[in-house]
């Protein structure tokens, strides 16, 4: 992982020699340190906001080259609204709309980290590096020509000026892990399948090992010595093998029941026999995205170390249609004994995530599972791309996962489970169908995880709509999106590590 940009701190007394940022609010008023910077021109500058009738609104820029009075050669006014009216966030998308101002190329770019209020606090300060830092990540490995302004990596320098800056620094240590970490599963993401099959996936996670990460790799021989029959069945027409890999962090108390996450890792869908139309199939390389999150999620636990024991596992897998490819009207036997009447092998992920599921819940016994998992187009249709299914057996879990979710901006919205949906997956011909069909799809496919988390505590994330493919935000201009791993990072931080 390389940063498109370099960010650090530095006191207030600091000079501004290529950019200079200030902050204001909706009465155009300049913290102190701002109105130092800016010298003698705040008077310009307001007839400037006039002009372009900018009025201090969250979020919005004013952007002012060859300032007059200034040293710096350009000027960027953001706009932080009503005091009273500020979130936590907002102060991370602050950041990425300042690297969204900061085209490719070199730039020294100060930021003056305080506003009508005073100087920002350090998490303040903080926040607004990592969404520099996330705004600022592209993915541009495999292009040959980066001369133009669009596409020629950025190189700047963004130095933060604050009031404590060892403070500031001592508090965005573990915080530039989580970027680290969102970084990762883009990147995992945004991967063309012709490089990142099960066994490459595989050999990227074990790479956490350098971080203190304990990680086992389970081939093709090892599962099906498990009897995992629903994933086997899965990647048994690729001729890339299927891997499960199982990754543990134990910053916790020796023998304390540990915490579990599970990612569905189909590093290419095809649909298998049932076959997806032409259109858009590229995007399948994303299918592994609830994979991606795991992974990142692992690396920010471990690198901040987390005072908690966790396993992260993902079923990773290609599903393809070739002459032993698993066939509609196929029944296979899952590791839990459950039979499975294949009716669509285009329904893959579920089936790749019952039996890591199962298998989870066997070995470790966690006092909770959350999966994630690209596993629906019907999410798409009930939610569109601005919030995660969630579905869970648990309430408690639910209601955190949804007040981290608001807390991160990745936000979750909890979709009923009952046994009406459950009638729609029974089959004739085995124990369940892997489809209840079109109606209440993401629903039903919902139900049939649930078959296999053996009353463990259980939440399912369907991020389908989250995960890829969505608009340029604030804080992400990525075909990958990283989603999931702030928002766990926080419901772990919040509720599960241990108290200092």
């Amino acid at each position: 992982m390389t940063d498109a940009v370099k960010v650090g701190f530095v006191p207030f007394s600091t000079a501004a020699r290529g950019v200079l940022v200030v902050f204001c609010d909706d009465a155009l008023k300049f913290g102190p340190q701002a109105t130092k910077a800016l010298g003698g021109t705040a008077g310009s500058v307001k007839r400037a906001a006039a002009a372009s009738r900018f009025k201090g609104k969250s979020g919005a820029v004013l952007d002012i080259l060859a300032p007059e009075g200034l040293k710096a050669g350009r000027l960027l006014v953001v706009g932080t609204g009503k005091a009273a009216d500020l979130k936590p966030i907002d102060f991370l998308k602050f950041g990425g709309k300042l690297a969204s101002k900061i085209s490719g190329g070199s730039e020294d770019v100060l930021v003056v980290a305080d506003n009508a209020s005073g100087s920002m606090r350090a998490a303040q300060a903080v926040s607004l590096a990592s969404g520099i830092r996330l705004r600022a990540y592209r993915f541009d490995r495999y292009k040959t020509k980066k001369k133009d302004d669009d596409n020629a990596p950025m190189k700047a320098q963004f130095s933060i000026a604050v009031s404590d800056v060892a403070a500031v620094k001592k508090a965005y240590t573990p915080e530039s892990h989580i970027v680290d970490g969102v970084v990762l599963a883009r990147e995992l993401v945004n991967e063309p399948p012709n490089i990142l099959f099960p066994v490459e996936f595989a050999r990227r996670a074990t790479q956490l090992r350098k971080l203190g990460v304990q990680v086992d790799v389970l081939d093709v021989a090892a599962m099906t010595k498990l009897k995992m029959g629903a994933l086997l069945g899965v990647g048994q027409g690729s001729s890339h093998d299927s891997r499960t890999v199982v990754m543990r962090w134990n910053g916790g108390k020796r023998g304390e029941q540990p915490i579990a996450f599970i990612g569905k890792g189909v590093c290419f869908d095809t649909g298998g026999i049932s076959i997806k139309p032409a259109g858009s199939m590229e995007d399948m390389k994303g299918d592994m995205g609830g994979a991606a999150c795991v992974v990142g999620l692992m690396h920010v636990l471990a690198a901040r170390k987390a005072k908690v024991n966790v396993v992260g596992a993902i079923g990773i897998v290609e599903n393809m249609p070739d002459g032993n490819a698993q066939r509609p009207g196929d029944i296979v036997t899952s590791m839990s004994g459950q039979t499975i009447e294949i009716i669509n092998t285009d329904a893959e992920g579920r089936l790749v995530l019952a039996d890591v599921l199962w298998y989870v819940a066997q070995k470790y016994k966690p006092k909770f599972m959350i999966d994630l998992a690209t596993l629906t187009g019907a999410i798409l249709v009930a939610l569109g791309i601005d919030y995660a299914g969630l579905f869970s057996n648990n309430d408690k879990l639910s209601e955190r996962l949804m007040e981290a979710g608001q807390e991160t901006g990745e936000r979750v919205w909890r979709m009923p489970l009952g046994p009406e949906y459950d009638k729609q997956i029974d089959s004739q011909f085995a124990d369940m169908k892997n489809t209840g069909g079109r109606n209440g799809g993401s629903i039903t496919a919902a139900q049939f995880l649930q078959r296999f988390v053996d009353n463990t505590p259980w939440a399912h994330l369907d991020i389908a709509g989250t995960a890829m493919g969505v608009p340029a935000s604030d804080l992400n201009r990525s075909w990958g999106s990283g989603f999931g791993v702030r928002l766990l990072n926080r419901l772990v931080a919040d509720h599960y590590e241990a108290k200092k």
